[in-house]
């Protein structure tokens, strides 16, 4: 079994009640402990709470992140 810590999180907020999360995880289990960036997409219920409807996973080598920062960047 693999267990998802969130080391980081911070998020963007757009539209009526829309965000982006952008976090740093860990999932960690019986062999393996390894890092990663998450985006998610999702957006607040009317009680306040988080409901996410996607989400991505991008590599943790930074030469990686740079590229995919840059793409972005430039469209």
């Amino acid at each position: 079994m693999v267990e998802f810590e969130t080391l980081k999180a911070e998020e963007v907020k757009f539209g009526k009640n829309n965000f982006i999360e952008v976090a740093r995880k860990k999932a960690i289990g019986e062999s393996i402990s390894k890092e990663f960036v998450a985006i998610s997409r999702g957006f607040y219920l009317s009680d306040g709470t988080k409901k996410w409807k996607s989400s991505i996973t991008l590599p943790d080598e930074e030469d990686k992140r740079k590229q995919i920062a840059t793409l972005i960047n430039d469209l």
